[in-house]
């Protein structure tokens, strides 16, 4: 997805005419914020672990094409929801929610009590 491609979106949702210079140095200055996010170690135990899928279109090359996003939102001891993750994928799979629990384990969870799918 390109800055004026970016640009011209906002424009036409809100009516607000950005740079894409200005796009572009938004995103350099948010993108370490989001990997530092997505690279954080999580807690070792989620009392309850809420994971669902939602399917939704891309416009992809003038087509358009089916994406999964993935998330995994977690109940700490303390009561606390935490957003655990969310990954993007071509199709829903069990293969897929198996990558998911593998990256949460790497991340350190080590034990989920309730799993509610």
């Amino acid at each position: 997805m390109s800055t004026r491609y970016i640009a011209t979106q906002v424009n036409e949702m809100y009516g607000i005419d950005v740079s894409p210079t200005l796009i572009s140095n938004i995103t350099d200055k948010i993108i370490p914020s989001i990997k530092e996010w997505q690279c954080r170690p999580l807690e070792s135990i989620y009392p309850i672990v809420f994971m669902d899928a939602i399917h939704f279109k891309v416009k992809k090359d003038n087509s358009i094409v089916n994406k999964v996003a993935y998330a995994a939102i977690g109940v700490n001891i303390e009561g606390k929801k935490d957003v655990l993750g969310i990954w993007i994928g071509a199709a829903e799979s069990s293969k897929y929610w198996l990558l998911v629990l593998n990256e949460l384990k790497n991340k350190g969870v080590k034990d989920i009590l309730i799993a509610c799918i």
